[in-house]
């Protein structure tokens, strides 16, 4: 049968539909954004760029018309009338951009090179923009700044500048202007959807991979471009927290198939007893062993249980509101004491060695849970060792910006190949079956070190097995936070008797 894929059988998107999730994302509505504030400001600073070039040319028409009327005042200062008449024929012969006009006090026209000029501009002396003509028959009208001045018997004088370049220059700076906010707004709509298809590519294809995660397919992981962007930090940050959920869920089923088969033998032992103590026992004294026997069954059984529940609460990390200050070489001395007794009865010596003023954030019950596990097991294996190295070390110390602390036996060690193995739940290597235990106890202070930021490692004691560590000391002095510290015992203190064992 032919098998088909969730994306083949989804609905194809219409480009109008892809469009319009286009413009709906973030990216894109921020290149807006972006593109509206540089469009503002692009207007401002081209519209400030031509209204100051229309005023330099203002002034500069104002400048030549000035000059020219120095020029025509000495002249009228030096002949009169008639020679400022001469000189304004004269000039308005010439070629170039400057009007001359001389009328009588009735406006009649004696000289110059302009045909026509409204009759209200000549009765006003002094500075105006106008329309003007060059010849009277001209029905084309042309724009020009002039300025009017009123000779001795009534005479007038227009001296002035045509605006055809000026208008010129300025429509060409206008279409500039124009060109220019067009161009910032398309380049802008450009930019802003290659923008935005760029990040909803990355997104679609985000959605597509936690699509197939929800699918099933657990080992996928989001895709990290490598460019350290926004994206690729969240999609980091979604791979450790998948990596996470993948360590959980096959945690669950590890713990659900290790339940399924290492708990079958005692469950199926403690049914063998009960139905043994009802088949051949014949007096009470017979019934009450039966009895006990299958109570220290169920015994055995519910701390198993209540293990594996702390484990799976260490590692969910809803223990981490019980972490306070804590000086952890005074648990470590604690635990020592606890054990020395069990120590001597089996041969062994427990040294004990511990600084002082060891401060870190964590749980005492938690760390001397922990610590016993460990001191349990190098008691149980140190005690094949002979000689003088038949002692358990049980250490603790500052490291620089770290609280070490280390438990070190000579008995046959853990193989390094299997040193990782060991540290999940129902592990037991060969040579540990025939001991009782469920293998619990290196897994739980594993779960313990990990709820306190911790590192853990197992190494070669030659011969034998040390086990180290690491937790990061407290930020806060000693001295400051020796007032928090409540000297208190261990409650549910660990009995030497536990049966979570790790080999």
């Amino acid at each position: 049968m032919r098998e088909f894929s969730a994306d083949a059988l989804a609905p194809r998107e219409s480009a109008a539909a892809r469009f319009q999730k286009l413009f709906r994302t973030t990216a894109f509505k921020l290149s807006l954004a972006y593109l509206a504030i540089f469009a503002l400001c692009a207007f401002l600073a081209l519209g400030y760029v031509a209204w100051n070039a229309r005023a330099v040319l203002d002034d500069q028409i104002v400048s030549t018309i000035d000059a020219e009327i120095n020029g025509l005042s000495e002249q009228y200062n030096t002949g009169g009338l008639r020679r400022l008449i001469t000189v304004v024929e004269r000039r308005s012969r010439e070629p170039g951009a400057s009007l001359y006009l001389v009328t009588t006090a009735g406006g009649d026209h004696v000289v110059g090179n302009v045909g026509y000029v409204p009759a209200a501009v000549l009765a006003t002396p002094g500075q105006s923009e106008t329309r003007y003509g060059r010849n009277e028959s001209d029905a084309e009208m042309h724009q020009a700044i002039v300025r009017v001045f009123t000779l001795p018997g009534g005479f007038r004088l227009l001296v002035g500048r045509d605006t055809e370049e000026r208008d010129r220059l300025r429509a060409v700076i206008g279409r500039a202007f124009v060109t220019s906010l067009a161009a910032v707004v398309l380049l802008g709509v450009i930019g802003g959807w290659l923008a935005a298809s760029r990040v909803l590519r990355r997104v679609d294809a985000m959605t597509q991979t936690t699509r197939a995660i929800m699918a099933g397919d657990l080992d996928d992981r989001l895709h990290v471009a490598g460019n350290g962007d926004e994206l690729d930090r969240l999609a980091s940050s979604l791979n450790l927290m998948l990596e996470r959920i993948g360590e959980l869920m096959r945690g669950m089923r590890e713990v659900s198939d290790n339940i399924a088969h290492d708990l079958k033998t005692p469950l199926t032992r403690l049914r063998n007893r009960a139905d043994e103590a009802l088949r051949r026992a014949s007096t009470p004294d017979e019934l009450r062993a039966a009895l006990e026997a299958v109570i220290e069954e169920g015994d055995g059984l519910i701390r198993v249980f209540n293990a594996l529940l702390m484990i799976a609460r260490l590692e969910a990390g809803s223990a981490q509101e019980i972490l306070v200050p804590l000086d952890i070489g005074q648990t470590v001395r604690s635990v020592g004491e606890l054990y020395e007794a069990l120590a001597e009865d089996q041969g062994l010596t427990l040294a004990v060695r511990a600084q002082d003023d060891l401060i870190i954030a964590g749980n005492r019950e938690l760390i001397g849970q922990a610590l016993a596990n460990l001191i349990d097991n190098a008691l149980k294996y140190g005690a094949e060792s002979t000689g003088t190295e038949a002692r358990v070390t049980l250490e603790a110390w500052r490291d620089g910006e770290s609280i070490r602390l280390a438990v070190s036996d000579h008995g046959p060690g853990i193989p390094e190949a299997e040193r990782a193995r060991v540290l999940g739940r129902f592990v037991r290597l060969e040579d540990a079956r025939s001991r009782p235990g469920f293998g619990l106890g290196l897994s739980l202070v594993n779960a313990v070190v990990r709820l306190h930021h911790g590192t853990l490692r197992l190494s070669d004691n030659d011969p034998g097995l040390r086990v180290e560590i690491s937790f990061p000391a407290s930020v806060r002095p000693p001295q400051e936070i020796a007032g928090d510290i409540r000297p208190a015992p261990l409650s549910g203190d660990p009995v030497p008797a536990s049966p979570s064992r790790a080999r």
